[in-house]
């Protein structure tokens, strides 16, 4: 079927009164982000289960008509792996399209895979192995080719059929609650703001360093953040992984020193090395406490784990579900760390119930 295109505000408005109706809109996205820190929104893809529209935002001065539907509509909003498309929707309309299903979550509860992709999902389900070629596709270029147009509806063309199936299955388990708690939560659009003073929890490994160096990582990850949001360009091109941790490592206290690191391009050291001088400096003089302590694995603690994980392992597989949609390990080994203080999912809704309790029953 031949995806109708649409690249009027006119269009648009005759295809937003005729989805009023809808009792579900699939929707997908098309994006790229190469060489900036915000996804450039290239294309919007949406199928009430009949037609497979493409939406051009290149070419729409004013999507806010879209978006607000999409706030506002009591249709459900079919995605799948939906955070990076709410990461659009967020950041230029404010908030996410409601109500949610996401497919790839409702996959996972119903046993077909963990974190099974698209292509993954549309062939188990619908036994259509789709063509992959144009996935490089430059999304910001135009014209797009009749072929691309078609490739781009084919991810909400087959979505739109999957989810009617996926939401019965769902109801006949008794997991659509489930599926619900977990959609709402992913929709918060504060998941998908911006957050410097926090970026440190992207950094792998931190637990190895002292105190003082991890402090200091964390004041040059926010530092990077807020520049590359202000700046518009990937956080990697304003100071690499690896600038950051000998930053922090071997903390400099003069600007001469930066290049002695070997992993700052001068035009780096020219542009910023006085801020990251002073921000080292200032970090030192707090003598703030470690923001992650590495656990001492201590042969208690290790048995304890074990037989936490090993049970959490046995009621997933009694669930038929990933263990890592019950609980991934960083989880389990917060609950065996903190038990009923520590702030994890696994305390909080439907897997409280089905896990959460008995797993703080093991316990000590």
């Amino acid at each position: 079927m031949t995806p109708i295109f649409i690249d009027s505000a006119e269009q648009l408005a005759t295809h937003l009164a005729r989805w009023d109706s809808a009792e579900f809109l699939a929707i997908d996205t098309e994006f790229v982000r190469e060489q900036t820190y915000y996804p450039i929104l290239c294309l919007i893809q949406i199928s009430d289960g009949g037609d497979n529209v493409c939406i051009d935002p290149l070419a729409i001065s004013n999507l806010e008509p879209l978006f607000e539907f999409l706030r506002q509509s009591s249709a459900i909003k079919v995605f799948h792996a939906a955070s990076q498309d709410l990461e659009i929707f967020v950041r230029l309309a404010g908030a996410c399209p409601q109500p949610l299903f996401d497919t790839q979550i409702a996959a996972a509860m119903l046993g077909y895979g963990d974190q099974l992709g698209y292509a993954g999902l549309v062939s188990k389900m619908m036994d259509v192995q789709l063509d992959k070629s144009l996935s490089r596709t430059n999304w910001a270029r135009r014209p797009l080719s009749d072929k691309e147009l078609a490739y781009a509806a084919d991810d909400v063309r087959y979505l739109a059929q999957i989810y009617p199936r996926l939401r019965d299955e769902l109801q006949a388990k008794g997991r659509l609650d489930w599926h619900s708690q977990d959609c709402i939560n992913l929709s918060l659009a504060e998941r998908y703001q911006a957050a410097p003073e926090l970026e440190w929890r992207r950094l792998k490994g931190l637990a190895r360093l002292s105190a003082r160096a991890q402090n200091v990582a964390a004041a040059i990850a926010a530092w990077r953040e807020t520049m590359a949001e202000q700046c518009d360009r990937p956080r990697r091109w304003i100071i690499s992984d690896e600038a950051l941790y000998a930053l922090a490592e071997r903390q400099p206290e003069r600007i001469e020193q930066l290049s002695d690191l070997l992993v700052l391009p001068p035009k780096t050291i020219e542009k910023h090395g006085a801020i990251l001088i002073s921000l080292i400096q200032e970090t030192q003089s707090q003598d703030k406490p470690a923001l992650i302590e590495e656990t001492r694995a201590d042969e208690a603690r290790k048995q304890l784990l074990k037989r936490t994980l090993d049970k959490a392992r046995a009621i997933a597989k009694e669930l038929n579900i990933p263990p890592s949609l019950l609980a991934p390990r960083a989880d389990i080994e917060a609950l065996v760390d903190k038990a009923g203080a520590a702030d994890i999912a696994l305390l909080n809704g439907w897997r409280r119930q089905v896990a959460g309790n008995t797993l703080l029953s093991i316990l000590p």
